[in-house]
């Protein structure tokens, strides 16, 4: 049976913008920091894998403990005892989870367009995936992710379901939604997190603080 879970800000090292449990090391904290904090993850859940994420769709299959964290946004495993994890601080942290193979996705407005998350899919059902069940995070939600109306009319050309506007009226994507429309084509079941990163100040939030950590989401078989 696979696992997962989402960690939040509490339980690590970091200070001031960054407190506690930031696992990013691309962000302004101290990197011997974020990799104690890492220990903490590993203490629980065993070698766990990371990304350097770049908004792209590229995927990695991985059979062992790295290194160094690989350049894509979704890594997929179907060897039991490594976890997997997608950092984000208002992105979507996606999980997807089958018998066979697990997979740990970083969905955000670009990963949405580029359906990074689809192209994750079909390399886990090519590697065997047969029932595969997605898991969404925590993530903005479509009343606070404000976007211009050009970018939000690029974005619902392509993904409809992901219109929305804020409270005030003015343009915004809810992302989730539009991930969900994907996901449920493709006859992948789901399930998704109620919570909003900008309003629960347990996570990480980009768009409400600038510099801050980031969150995760981990999974293994």
């Amino acid at each position: 049976m696979s696992f997962t879970f989402f960690t939040d800000r509490l339980g690590g090292y970091s200070q001031g913008d960054f407190s506690s449990l930031n696992l990013a090391l691309h962000v302004e904290d101290e990197a011997a920091t974020v990799l104690r904090n890492r220990e903490v993850i590993e203490q629980s859940h065993g070698k766990t894998i990371y990304m350097n994420q770049v908004h792209g769709n590229d995927v990695v299959v991985v059979d062992q403990v790295l290194d160094q964290d690989p350049t894509c946004d979704a890594l997929i495993t179907t060897t039991k005892g490594i976890s997997l994890a997608v950092m984000v601080a208002d992105c979507i942290p996606l999980l997807l989870i089958s018998q066979e193979a697990v997979a740990a996705v970083h969905v955000g407005r670009v990963g949405l367009v580029n359906k990074v998350a689809i192209k994750a899919l079909h390399h886990m059902r090519a590697l065997g995936a047969i029932e595969v069940h997605a898991i969404l995070g925590p993530s903005i939600c479509g009343k606070c992710y404000e976007v211009p109306f050009e970018m939000q009319q690029d974005v619902i050309a392509e993904h409809p379901r992901a219109f929305s506007t804020t409270r005030h009226g003015t343009p915004a994507l809810d992302l989730p939604a539009g991930l969900i429309a994907d996901l449920t084509a493709e006859g992948v079941s789901y399930e998704a997190s109620v919570i909003c990163t900008q309003e629960d100040p347990l996570y990480y939030s980009h768009r409400k603080e600038n510099p801050t950590g980031r969150f995760a989401g981990v999974v293994s078989l």
